[in-house]
């Protein structure tokens, strides 16, 4: 049971959950029967999964020299070996699942994995960290997309909406390991400009990637739109101040990263009103 609760605390639960649930969300939204939503949900399990427990595979060492308690490998929960054979189970198992959608969606989520895959390692540490998250979050509504009958072809708004989205949950994303990373030797684009211009960097990439759905469909914006982004608006700067405030009293600002995923249901929740996409 110790075992169990270690290797699912390494899978990254939080926003590999909340990834999985947009995007069965958003097949809904686009008009998959219910076997389509199911196998849409099931291959971006597989796939957030696998990048989870790589990265805790590589980053033990990392993690254990920094004394990071929240991290199971680190504090002994869970063996190394267990946790890679797990995310090797999990890497396979995505191009599979995969395939009950089509090859094109197949082709996809194999990609949209490896990007994410390559971040892990070596991308991390260069100052293009920021371009796997990019590219495999733009894949998640092209997979999607790619999956109804006849893999239509997605439309560049909501890709670009993706890219945007990804993009500014990197900078987010590392805001609180900041300066355990830059102890241990890793230094993406966000270390090298610092914690108040990532901050700025993840919210204006995340209220692009909500303009991006208001005002990339084709027709006027709804008032379902405009709320949206009247939303977002005031979640990220409670986000970032409460991520200051954290970090003023010595914790780790998980904040921002919360905000972001609570942006991200938001513009998920907004492509499902906004009517079909293909």
């Amino acid at each position: 049971m110790r075992t169990l609760s270690g290797l699912l605390r390494a899978s990254h639960p939080e926003p590999g959950l909340a990834v999985t649930v947009a995007a069965a969300l958003l097949a809904i939204g686009v008009g998959h029967d219910p076997a389509g939503v199911a196998f849409v949900a099931a291959t971006v399990l597989a796939s957030q999964l696998a990048v989870g427990w790589t990265n805790d595979w590589l980053d033990a060492d990392r993690d254990t020299a920094v004394g990071r308690a929240d991290k199971p490998l680190a504090t002994g929960a869970v063996d190394r070996r267990t946790v890679g054979v797990a995310g090797l189970v999990a890497a396979v198992a995505t191009p599979l699942l995969a395939i009950a959608s089509g090859w094109p969606a197949a082709a996809c989520a194999t990609a949209a994995l490896v990007s994410a895959l390559l971040y892990n390692w070596p991308l991390k540490f260069t100052p293009i960290s920021v371009l796997p998250y990019a590219l495999s979050f733009a894949g998640l509504p092209a997979f999607v997309v790619l999956a109804l009958p006849g893999a239509p072809t997605p439309p560049a708004w909501i890709v670009a909406a993706g890219g945007l989205l990804g993009a500014g949950a990197h900078f987010a994303n590392v805001l609180p390991d900041l300066d355990d990373d830059v102890r241990t030797g890793v230094r993406g684009l966000p270390h090298r400009i610092g914690p108040a211009w990532s901050r700025a960097a993840a919210a204006a990439l995340l209220l692009a990637a909500t303009f991006t759905l208001v005002f990339g469909p084709p027709g006027r914006p709804t008032w379902a739109g405009i709320a949206a982004v009247a939303a977002a608006a005031v979640v990220l700067p409670i986000g970032w101040y409460a991520g200051r405030a954290a970090t003023a009293r010595g914790n780790r600002p998980v904040a921002v990263f919360r905000a972001v995923l609570v942006v991200a249901v938001i513009d998920v929740i907004l492509l499902i009103s906004s009517g079909t996409v293909v």
